[in-house]
């Protein structure tokens, strides 16, 4: 059988709330994206463009594009990543104890095009652009070089992909969704994944050396933003 398948504590006590009054609003986490404004500026001037997002759907970042006259294409990729590599572990789990020797090693590189193919089957020079959002940090190398690299591929030329890092290991996983054209909102999730890596500048230079240019954006919250234009 095949194994390739588809705040800060304060000094004070806090004042416990009166009887009957609604519980105190959770503080919203937005952040000023640089990268997003410049990610719009690039774009005008599109007509009847296609966007690829590659996180959760979000309604206020459809809507955004969708005013814009982008066609929102949505793939969750994380969530497919986690539940792929899964099903992969367990057939190649079955495979060994039905003694199959190939399976003992585990093809990274074969499982992340198979992957890839699972789920990025638009034609090439699909898009205008892509939203990564915080994807790479949590793919294994073979994986994130070759999602790089099909990027490129999907992008009509002149299209670019905004993409978000991390500077330093996140305490907690995030999901991220646009409220307006310089504003994300950052909001806490169910862990999917742990951090796979943390990108130094030349390292992201690499990864997307198949793009004509490159811009970064590096956020007081630990956050990079990087623009690439193919």
């Amino acid at each position: 059988m095949g194994l390739l398948g588809k705040t800060r504590a304060g000094t004070r006590a806090a004042t416990p709330p009166a009887a009957g009054a609604p519980p105190a609003a959770v503080p919203r986490n937005l952040r000023v994206s640089n990268g997003l404004k410049d990610f719009l500026w690039l774009l005008d001037g599109v007509e009847h463009g296609a966007l690829l997002d590659l996180g959760t759907v979000w309604q206020s970042t459809v809507s955004l594009f969708v005013e814009r006259g982008f066609k929102v294409y949505t793939e969750d990729l994380l969530r497919d990543w986690k539940e792929f590599r899964d099903e992969y572990e367990r057939r190649r789990q079955e495979a060994v104890l039905r003694g199959e020797p190939e399976a003992a090693v585990a093809d990274f590189g074969a499982l992340a095009e198979a992957f890839l193919d699972s789920i990025l089957r638009h034609p090439p020079e699909t898009f205008n652009a892509v939203l990564a959002w915080d994807v790479f940090d949590y793919l294994p190398p073979e994986v994130g070089t070759r999602l790089a690299a099909r990027l490129n591929e999907l992008l009509r030329p002149g299209g670019v992909v905004l993409a978000l890092f991390h500077s330093r290991l996140p305490q907690s996983f995030s999901r991220y969704r646009v409220l307006d054209p310089q504003t994300v909102e950052v909001l806490p999730a169910p862990p999917l994944l742990a951090p796979v890596r943390l990108f130094q500048n030349r390292e992201l230079l690499n990864l997307f050396a198949g793009f004509r240019s490159s811009k970064t954006f590096v956020g007081r919250d630990q956050i990079r933003e990087g623009l690439f234009t193919k």
